[in-house]
């Protein structure tokens, strides 16, 4: 027994001894390559900041080794593409420095929004260049039922309040946002614009949309029907544009701050005076539109209208845009429906920031938001063959989305 035993041990030992251990390797890790704002990050020191009170161009290069000569020929080379003096505190600055033991800085990049930047050379070759981040557009579906208010009904499905303003815009002749009523409902497909693959920097547009309005159905489909100019409009299932000639406000995003009414007691005046206008109110600086195309016959400054311009669309329709801060047309120049003619302002008689929008029909001052306005041109028939194939399809998409409306029983 004991022989075979040690017969036994010593095989496993003699195996054992002949096993070759297997040499574990090390784990070769490999650096992951990080790229942005067109350079390899990984080749450079990086600083990111941001602007902070007392911030300057030259301060923020200070503190990176940068002295005064070789920051006044920064400036003067960067100058025709990015003027330093307008860094704003928040925004975010990159600097990039060389990975030596002296960490020269080499590039300063400047992001003014989430899209656009501006990269500077620090190098001898020195340079600027405006450039943007590549966005891609991602397609998203919407639904919901007013219970009060569209703004607030967006707010609960936690969407874009800028949805809201671009259903208004599209429907502007077509419902009246100020009397939706519980039940209303609507879809929309939209989509919005991300960079960097998921941070989102806002809304694109609204391709489609479906709007229920006291039970009946309105449709809204984008069609290009200028592809040389991108002229992109919005049309119902029937091939109707739902566009009118005349814009329904010469300000987006605003609200009615006072109607057409010639009963009305204006506060700057202290007693009933007719105000034959109808007032926008917006923030001051806001871009001014031409409601509809025609020629500018005044853009001047009176004591009462303060800024303002005024622009005849044919020999039936004219408009007026009062208290503006800026005016951006001359007399006699053409404009077309939605160009940029002046900024909001508060200048002449007037209490707050708006555009006073006044509107004249056969040479009398009127009610723009009365008035049964022409529609806009017709689609071609060629175009709307074209149309009804490309509406039929979305439309589907739309009647498929599932919308969560619920009817009381009495």
């Amino acid at each position: 027994m004991n022989k075979l035993f040690i017969s036994l041990l010593t095989f496993i030992l003699l195996i054992s001894c002949g096993e070759k251990k297997s040499e574990s390797k090390p784990e070769i890790v490999k650096e992951k390559i990080i790229k942005q704002f067109g350079f390899t990050l990984n080749d450079y020191t990086v600083k990111r900041d941001t602007v902070k009170s007392g911030d300057s161009f030259g301060s923020i290069l200070e503190d990176s080794n940068l002295f005064y000569p070789q920051i006044y020929n920064i400036v003067q080379k960067a100058k025709k593409v990015f003027d330093v003096r307008r860094i704003n505190i928040g925004k975010p600055y990159s600097i990039l420095s060389s990975k030596d033991s002296l960490k020269t800085p080499q590039v300063f990049i400047y992001q003014p929004n989430l899209i656009d930047y501006v990269v500077v050379s620090l190098t001898d070759s020195l340079w600027a260049e405006k450039k943007s981040k590549a966005v891609k557009l991602v397609e998203f579906e919407a639904e919901g039922v007013i219970t009060s208010s569209l703004s607030e009904t967006m707010e609960e499905k936690k969407l874009s309040p800028l949805l809201s303003n671009e259903l208004s815009e599209i429907y502007a002749w077509t419902i009246d946002f100020f009397r939706l009523e519980k039940g209303d409902n609507f879809k929309v497909i939209y989509s919005s614009k991300f960079v960097d693959d998921s941070i989102s920097v806002g809304l694109n547009r609204i391709h489609s949309a479906y709007f229920e309005h006291r039970g009946k159905p309105f449709y809204a489909i984008e069609f290009e029907t200028d592809p040389k100019k991108g002229l992109v409009e919005y049309f119902d299932e029937n091939g109707k544009n739902l566009r009118r000639a005349f814009l329904r406000a010469p300000v987006q995003f605003s609200r009615i701050s006072s109607r057409y009414n010639l009963k009305r007691k204006i506060a700057f005046y202290g007693r009933v005076r007719p105000h034959r206008g109808t007032d926008f109110a917006a923030p001051r600086g806001t871009p001014i539109r031409a409601t509809a195309s025609g020629t500018v016959t005044k853009s001047s400054y009176t004591r009462s209208n303060g800024n303002y311009v005024k622009i005849k669309h044919n020999g039936t329709y004219s408009t007026q845009y009062l208290h503006m801060d800026k005016r951006g047309v001359k007399v006699g120049q053409f404009v077309n429906q939605g160009d940029y003619i002046g900024t909001v302002g508060m200048t002449g008689n007037t209490s707050g920031p708006h555009v006073c929008y006044r509107f004249w029909k056969n040479g009398k001052q009127v009610d723009p938001l009365k008035q049964k306005l022409p529609e806009a041109k017709p689609i071609s028939k060629e175009l709307k063959e074209k149309y009804l194939v490309h509406m039929d399809p979305v439309k589907k998409q739309l009647d498929a989305i599932e919308s969560n409306v619920t009817f009381e029983t009495n």
